[in-house]
C-alpha cells in the first residue's frame, strides 16, 4: 500500500529515518487489517481503549528527560558534578524537543516504537471508521478494501 500517513508539517516524521516511519506505519496497517478481518466490534472497542491510554512521543520524551534531569539534580550535590552536566544536557534536549518538535530524544524514543499523538489518532480514526462510527466507509468489499478505506478516511479527521 502507498503510504497513507503523509504530512509534510509533521516535524518528527520529517526528521525520522524513513525505515522507522515505515515500520510504525506497517504496525498500524497490520492492526487495522487484523481487526478488519476479525470483524469484531468489541475487539475494536477494546483496542481503541488501549490507544486512549497510549503514551505519545512527547509524553515519553518529557518524562524520560525530566527523570534524568531530576537524577542529575539529586546526585550533583553529593560531590558528583558530572551528574549536573547530565541533568543539564537532558534539560537542553527537552528544550530542543519543545521548541522544534523533534530531537535526539525523539529519535531514540521512536526507535523503541513511540508514536506521535497524530499517528496514534490516525489509527484511532481508522478503527472508528472500521467499527462504523463514520458513514464514509463502504460496506461492500472485503476486509482489506474496508481497512484501506478506513485508513484513507482517517487522514481527513
Amino acid at each position: 500500500m502507498e503510504s497513507w500517513n503523509q504530512n509534510p508539517s509533521d516535524a518528527v516524521r520529517t526528521h525520522s529515518p524513513d525505515g522507522m516511519n515505515r515500520r510504525i506505519d506497517a504496525h498500524v496497517e497490520r492492526c487495522v487489517r487484523d481487526l478488519a478481518e476479525r470483524g469484531d466490534r468489541r475487539a475494536i472497542s477494546d483496542y481503541l481503549d488501549r490507544l486512549e491510554r497510549a503514551w505519545d512521543l512527547n509524553r515519553v520524551v518529557t518524562v524520560a528527560a525530566s527523570a534524568v534531569s531530576l537524577v542529575g539534580v539529586a546526585l550533583a550535590p553529593r560531590n558528583r558534578p558530572g551528574w549536573a552536566v547530565v541533568g543539564g544536557v537532558a534539560a537542553g534536549l527537552l528544550l530542543q524537543q519543545g521548541l522544534f518538535g523533534f530531537g535526539p530524544l525523539a529519535t531514540l524514543a521512536r526507535a523503541f516504537g513511540a508514536r506521535t499523538r497524530r499517528e496514534i489518532d490516525l489509527e484511532k480514526f481508522a478503527l472508528k471508521a472500521l467499527r462504523g462510527d463514520f458513514e464514509r466507509i463502504p460496506r461492500e468489499g472485503g476486509p482489506l478494501a474496508r481497512a484501506n478505506a478506513a485508513l484513507v478516511a482517517a487522514q481527513c479527521c
